[in-house]
């Protein structure tokens, strides 16, 4: 799947480095979703400036966000709907792995690793959502 044009437009605004690791994320979570059929095929779309990923073929899962985090030169995140309970969820399966903000985030540090098996796991719980 090519990135889709708003995508790239938000990222070309961004460092160089920073643009990289959310490519990077971006491709975890389009891997994600493509490994599940019950995900069904993303829809790339723009919420609030930021790239997001929704289910909307399928309405499987919650919206994924992503983007530099809080305007951070070193941190960036990936965001889901603060009314759903999964960053507690999160929390209680990776709190020794993963940094959260609130409800709402889980975010990265720009020279860290992604803990990719950690984060595709996050990322597909999202994803299937309301399918639980």
């Amino acid at each position: 799947m090519g990135i889709a044009a708003q995508t790239q437009s938000v990222f070309e605004d961004l460092p160089a480095e920073m643009a990289s690791r959310l490519r990077d994320l971006r491709t975890l979570i389009l891997e994600t979703a493509s490994e599940n059929p019950a995900i069904g095929p993303l829809e790339e779309t723009l919420k609030w400036g930021e790239p997001a990923f929704l289910t909307s073929a399928t309405k499987s899962g919650t919206t994924i966000r992503i983007n530099r985090h809080k305007k951070s030169d070193d941190r960036y995140a990936f965001y889901v709907h603060c009314q759903t309970d999964l960053v507690e969820r999160y929390r209680q399966l990776y709190a020794d792995t993963l940094d959260f903000e609130g409800n709402r985030a889980v975010v990265f540090n720009l020279n860290d690793d992604i803990p990719a098996d950690a984060v595709k796991h996050c990322i597909a719980m999202a994803l299937t959502y309301h399918l639980k």
